[in-house]
């Protein structure tokens, strides 16, 4: 069986900081985290954060991943514009491309959306009731109809982002917020998935609704077999 290779990037910062309650949550990481909860016979998992050389998001690297799992927040900016295009590069290519929480500010999703991308945000701790809109999409594999996050931060409407493919999830929380929380795009090649769920003082990611749907999404936004696609010009098939 022909694995899919998945990366996780993790900025890596909140974990080696101050905040204890975070430090106790993920002690190796939110990244190590994913990676232990996705584990699984199809995936071949690997980690890149802020601090490796090219952030660990290099043209090799790159080329051989299958889809891009991308979580961050304090330092959007501290990643390269080369680097940045160079992930855009590689989902109009077919990469695919899973940012979650606050990656919605990041530089890849910002390139691949053309929008500002912003939201309205509280950190209160909240609980969150996640609703599942498309249960026939390969995403929703396994989901119920909905399902509680016990605490996490709240993202409201307006979502500056352009008109989704497909909604997939909405969520409500405690304050009486709604939010667009599960959106599916196309971009040439590509295909992205953006996932709210996942603050990081937050238990989110040992949530196992949560894991499901990242790796449903992994799955689903895996490149296809195709032969390369041809631009430019073209010689006419017919006689003209």
């Amino acid at each position: 069986m022909k694995k899919i290779r998945v990366l996780i990037y993790n900025e890596y910062i909140h974990e080696r900081g101050n905040n204890e309650v975070i430090k106790k949550l993920y002690p190796e990481g939110i990244h190590t985290a994913l990676k232990t909860g996705l584990s699984a016979d199809d995936f071949e998992i690997s980690v890149a954060n802020l601090d490796m050389p090219e952030h660990g998001l290099s043209e090799e690297i790159l080329s051989n991943t299958d889809v891009l799992l991308w979580w961050a927040h304090a330092n959007h900016g501290g990643v390269s514009d080369e680097a940045a295009k160079r992930v855009q590069k590689h989902v109009l290519n077919g990469m695919g491309f899973v940012p979650l929480h606050s990656s919605h500010a990041s530089k890849p999703f910002r390139f691949l959306m053309g929008t500002s991308c912003d939201l309205l945000w509280r950190c209160a701790g909240e609980h969150v009731r996640v609703w599942n809109i498309n249960p026939s999409h390969p995403i929703t594999r396994g989901i119920d109809a909905n399902f509680m996050i016990e605490h996490d931060e709240m993202y409201g409407e307006f979502f500056d982002i352009p008109k989704p493919d497909e909604i997939i999830f909405i969520s409500w929380y405690q304050g009486g917020e709604v939010f667009r929380s599960g959106c599916t795009f196309l971009r040439g090649m590509g295909k992205i998935f953006y996932f709210q769920p996942g603050h990081e003082d937050c238990a989110v990611y040992y949530n196992e609704n949560v894991l499901k749907v990242i790796s449903n999404a992994i799955r689903w936004a895996a490149p296809i077999e195709r032969k390369k696609i041809k631009f430019g010009y073209s010689e006419p098939l017919e006689r003209i």
